[in-house]
């Protein structure tokens, strides 16, 4: 039996990074690891250049995100002096920039901490309920609309797997992404998997590993997959 965390993000708006272009800055339909990461550095007070800090929190858990309703994207503008170029100088004439919001979102997270973690379950809990800095969804214009502790159970669940770990928190439904390691044994056929970037290095800020998420929907006969 494994002890789950569960967290609630919900809020207005929210920004998860994927690959950043020069005009563009899209956003993952689900939060990232380095994003889940940097939320929870923040609760602790771990600065954002503290890079060895962060690595060593990403690895303290594995984590699994179920989507819990229907959402929509928005983008918004903004005008960006002094862009640096892979090929030369900083252009002189201002970009219009795109950045990328998932509107109207939910999800649970849950994290199950490892027995050698550096960081442990019951100290990101405590971080949680009295955050050092203001946690936000992604970007810093995106806040949270409820606690971030899942009200079920007090945000602690004791399950077999993630999925069943899942389904005692409401809706009971939804996409769920979550990495290989965390596959339950009851899953006759290996689920969709998908590859990202979003592992946080401690070689420097914005530099990430590669990992591999599975795609499974919640709520139906684990058989059919």
């Amino acid at each position: 039996m494994n002890t789950y965390l569960i967290l609630r993000l919900q809020g207005p708006m929210q920004s998860w990074g994927d690959h950043t272009f020069e005009d563009f800055r899209p956003s993952h339909p689900f939060p990232t690891r380095s994003g889940l990461t940097g939320l929870l550095g923040a609760c602790l007070g771990i600065d954002r250049a503290e890079t060895q800090a962060h690595a060593e929190l990403s690895a303290s858990f594995a984590m699994a995100v179920r989507s819990n309703q229907t959402m929509t994207k928005l983008e918004d503008f903004h005008t960006v002096f002094d862009v640096e170029r892979v090929s030369g100088p900083p252009r002189k004439h201002p970009v219009v920039s795109r950045r990328e919001y998932l509107c109207d979102a939910s999800f649970s997270v849950a994290m199950r901490f490892y027995d050698n973690a550096v960081f442990r379950l019951e100290q990101v809990k405590s971080a949680i309920q009295a955050p050092y800095y203001t946690p936000t969804l992604g970007r810093r214009s995106c806040p949270l609309a409820v606690p971030l502790l899942e009200r079920e159970h007090g945000g602690e669940v004791q399950a077999p797997d993630v999925l069943q770990a899942f389904a005692l928190i409401p809706p009971q439904q939804g996409i769920v992404y979550f990495e290989p390691s965390e596959i339950p044994e009851s899953l006759q056929l290996k689920p969709p998997q998908l590859a990202l970037r979003d592992v946080p290095s401690p070689q420097g800020i914005r530099q990430f590993a590669k990992r591999t998420v599975c795609i499974y929907q919640s709520g139906e006969d684990r058989t059919s997959h």
